[in-house]
């Protein structure tokens, strides 16, 4: 028997109804069972890539090959409204593209933001929060 994602782990994720939520780094690996209780949420589907306005929330698929992490979420931040979220989903340790969560913290500090939240999402697929930086008063 194979495990799936459930509607309920989706809504851990923080995404509501009527949000905009762009996908970056849709591979052929992606948990469709996950992609699809996001969607399930929204009520509206994923935007890819190339979609040209801004954005309530993001999902990055990465993979340990994947290129730069840093560079990836600098771009990211572009296309976020304000207050807008930031999931990575990155391959469990043990499993082909693992990312260390060491990476993660790293590459989000260089591009302004820090890891708040890591919980395992699907069965091969680990999900980290970012969030931009708050400003010192």
């Amino acid at each position: 028997m194979v495990a799936t994602t459930e509607p309920q782990d989706a809504d851990r994720l923080g995404f509501a109804s009527g949000l905009v939520v762009q996908e970056f780094g849709w591979g052929e690996d992606v948990d469709d069972d996950l992609r699809e209780a996001i969607e399930e949420i929204t009520q509206t589907d994923l935007v890819d890539e190339d979609y040209d306005d801004v954005c309530d929330g993001v999902i990055l698929w990465w993979r340990e090959e994947d290129g730069d992490l840093t560079d990836a979420l600098v771009d990211i931040q572009t296309v976020l409204d304000d207050g807008g979220i930031i999931w990575i989903f990155t391959r469990k340790p043990g499993r082909d593209g693992h990312v260390g969560h060491s990476e993660i913290q790293e590459a989000g500090t260089t591009a302004g933001l820090h890891a708040t939240t890591t919980f395992a999402i699907a069965p091969d697929w680990s999900a980290t929060k970012l969030a931009t930086r708050g400003r010192g008063k």
